[in-house]
Parts: structure tokens; C-alpha cells; sequence
């Protein structure tokens, strides 16, 4: 007996390309990659032309020949005879350096004034209030260069630390000079330091590698024990000491590195009309850092306030019940399940810190921008690649942020079941 298996399948014609569903947005996906393909072609090549018509090529070259300007605040070693590249290494590590110091600070500061808007004294809370309201509706440029000025003008200068009458002391054991001229901070120095790996223009501290080597295994083998103390009190009720194990894990290693490389600190020291020896952090740098941190603290504390009170107040409440005084249960129970929240939202801000690092031309500091992206490009004429270069590293460095943020906020999401 046989069995009708259905209609027979229909035949495939053209016109399913636009009116049949499964075919239709296949097709206009394919348009649209089709015409962004078509219209980069056509910007390749009027922009070839363009430049043809200007009797110019396209070249990194440039990269290569002598800068012929200074740098004041330099990570590395590095003068007027360096090239154009070693010039944009530097003004990149300059853009990273400022961006991670206003980040740690800006989040830290953003953290505490949100958690305190909500804190019931009313005096506290209206103070934060005033606060965040104050800096986040004024541009950031104006608070860098009211820290600039404030730093040129106020603080005292290399002088009024000399002589029996001085009017200026160093700060914390004599180790950190406030001038108006920057802030004298120790540098570390090592007597048996490894010597450095040379790659093109950039230079790399094999000690500085070492020591973050040994610090992220030491992590990562605390990380290890934690874990296992706590698979043991899963299974047992009773949970391990360890807090000894995780200090000698965290510390002595590194430690050790550092006493076998022979680490010391040197101080800066009066001579002559200036401080030498040690870092300057130079005005240009701490205005760049004050200004963003306290900018976009006031907008990371509303994240924050936005974060907390996403959270029931029965978990407040639980907490007290159980005893947890409000700082424990702040710390405990409130703000690990507010990171749910606060971290997206946060990801955009330290993106923002690192985009904004680029005001530095304002008060003279020496990031990517203005030495890549400014004087490379007004000394070589090569505007196209310089600028086409500058946005690739920042789109690069914006995306890197984005991914670690953003695996951070997978680790501590809520997993269902």
C-alpha cells in the first residue's frame, strides 16, 4: 500500500530571493555587505586620487626619521634625536599611564561618594549630593585647568625648601616634594637589575617583567588555594586556615625577587635651583589626573547609587537580622550584587577617561595625541597616516578595555539554572 509522503517540494526560482522568507534576509544581508564593501572601495580610492593629485603617497616611513622635539614627561629614555615612533611609544605610554591612574583613583573616590549619597546622615549625603552635581555639570576641561593653575600658582617653589628658613618641608619622611614645578615621588632602582630587551624602537625591562610575572602566578596559586578552601568546607562544614598560606603565596615571593635583583629606592634630593633624582610627576600630569578623576567620579557615583538601590532592601534587612553591622553588609551583601549592575554602565566611563586623556594638549602634557596625533604630524605632513594610526591604537586600546571589562562582568553575573 502506498503512502502520499506530502506535496512535492517546490522548485527553487529567483523571485524566492525576495519574497519567500527563507531566503529574503540572506539576500539583504547580502546587499548591505555588498554596498559597505562598494562604498569603502569608492573612499580607497578618492582618497588615492586625492593624494596623487597633491603629488603625495601613502608611507609609514615617516616613523623612522629623527622627531626633532622633547618630550618633558618620558617613561622611557628618550630625546630630540629619536625617531618619530619611539616619540608615539612614548606619548602611548603616557596615554595608558594617565588613563589606569584615573581610573583606580576615579573608581575608588566614585565608589565611596556614592555608597555615602546614601548613607542616612543627612549632612554626609547632601555634602555628596553638592558634590556630584558640581563636578559632573562642568566640563572637564574647565576642572584640568583649575588644577593646573592651582598647582602653578600655589604650591611652593624648589627654593622655599632651602636654608634654615625654609617655608616648604618634603612630605611623608622627606620623600615626596609638592612644588610648583611638579610633584618629586622615589623611583626604584635595581643594583642587580637583567638587562633590557630591545624591540625596534621600544625597550623593555626584563625586571618589570619578572616582578609581574611572579605576581600574577602568586595570584593565580592564591586563587588555587582559596578555591580548595572552599571546596573543603562544602564538603566538610569546616573551612581551612589559610590566611597565613596567602600571605607567604603573595608576598614573599616577590619579595625575594626583589631583594635578589637588589631593589632600592632612590630620593629626590635639593641641588642647585631644582629637585633631581627620583620621578617628577610633572604639573601637566597631576592636573590631567586630578581633573578626570574627580569628573568622572561624580558620574561613576551615580552609577554606583544606581547600583545599590537596584538591590531589595530585604537583603538589608536579612543581613541585620543575621547581626552584620551596615559597613559588613555594605561590603558583603549590598555591593557584590550590585557589580551586576554598576559594571556595564561603568565600562563606558573608563572608556571616556581614556578617550578624554587626548585634553592633555590643553595644560602641555605629552600623551598620544599630542605627539603622534600634533607635532609628527604638523613636522612630517603626513596627516592621513598619522591620523588613521592614532585612531587604530585608541580603537585598539578602547576595545582591549572592553573585553576585560566585560569578562569581569560574565564572571559575576548571576548564573541560572
Amino acid at each position: 500500500m502506498a503512502i502520499d509522503s506530502g506535496a512535492p517540494k517546490e522548485s527553487f526560482r529567483l523571485s524566492m530571493l525576495l519574497y519567500d522568507t527563507r531566503y529574503r534576509s540572506i539576500t539583504i544581508q547580502i546587499f548591505a555587505l555588498f554596498m559597505l564593501m562598494l562604498g569603502a572601495a569608492w573612499l580607497v580610492d578618492n582618497t588615492v586620487r586625492n593624494l596623487a593629485a597633491l603629488g603625495k603617497d601613502f608611507s609609514f616611513d615617516f616613523l623612522w626619521n629623527t622627531s626633532g622635539y622633547d618630550i618633558s614627561q618620558r617613561p622611557l629614555e628618550y630625546d630630540s634625536t629619536s625617531t618619530h615612533s619611539r616619540a608615539a611609544i612614548v606619548g602611548l605610554l603616557n596615554t595608558l599611564i594617565l588613563a589606569v591612574m584615573a581610573c583606580a583613583t576615579a573608581t575608588v573616590i566614585g565608589v565611596v561618594a556614592g555608597v555615602l549619597r546614601l548613607s542616612n546622615n543627612w549632612i554626609v549625603a547632601k555634602l555628596m549630593t553638592v558634590y556630584i552635581e558640581t563636578f559632573r555639570n562642568v566640563p572637564v576641561l574647565i576642572w584640568i585647568i583649575v588644577t593646573s593653575a592651582v598647582m602653578s600658582e600655589s604650591m611652593p617653589a624648589p627654593r622655599d625648601f632651602r636654608g634654615e628658613d625654609a617655608t616648604a618641608s618634603m612630605q611623608l619622611f622627606d620623600s615626596i616634594a609638592i612644588t610648583n614645578r611638579g610633584v618629586y615621588v622615589p623611583s626604584p632602582l635595581f643594583e642587580r637589575g637583567l638587562p633590557d630587551l630591545t624591540l625596534g624602537s621600544l625597550a623593555l625591562s626584563l625586571n618589570a617583567i619578572a616582578f609581574l610575572v611572579v605576581v600574577i602566578a602568586s595570584i593565580w596559586i592564591n586563587r588555587r588555594l582559596v578555591a580548595n578552601a572552599t571546596r573543603v568546607q562544602n564538603e566538610t562544614g569546616v573551612r581551612p586556615r589559610t590566611w597565613w598560606k596567602s600571605l607567604l603565596i603573595l608576598f614573599v615571593p616577590a619579595i625575594a625577587l626583589l631583594v635578589a635583583l637588589g631593589f632600592h629606592l632612590e630620593y629626590p634630593e635639593l641641588r642647585g635651583f631644582n629637585f633631581s633624582g627620583g620621578i617628577q610627576m610633572r604639573n601637566s600630569l597631576i592636573a590631567m589626573w586630578i581633573g578626570l578623576s574627580i569628573y568622572t567620579a561624580a558620574f561613576i557615583a551615580e552609577i554606583v547609587r544606581a547600583g545599590i538601590m537596584a538591590i531589595s532592601k530585604g537583603q538589608t534587612e536579612a543581613a541585620f537580622a543575621l547581626g552584620l553591622q551596615p559597613g559588613r553588609t555594605m561590603r558583603l551583601v549590598i555591593l557584590p550584587q550590585a557589580l551586576r549592575v554598576i559594571v556595564p554602565p561603568l565600562i563606558s566611563q573608563y572608556l571616556n577617561i581614556t578617550k578624554n586623556t587626548s585634553l592633555g594638549l590643553a595644560v602641555g602634557y605629552m600623551d598620544l595625541r599630542s605627539t603622534l596625533g600634533g607635532i609628527t604630524i604638523n613636522q612630517t605632513g603626513r596627516e592621513l597616516e598619522g591620523m588613521l594610526l592614532m585612531m587604530l591604537i585608541y580603537l585598539a586600546i578602547s576595545l582591549l578595555i572592553s573585553g576585560v571589562m566585560n569578562y569581569y562582568n560574565n564572571r559575576v553575573k548571576l548564573k541560572e539554572r
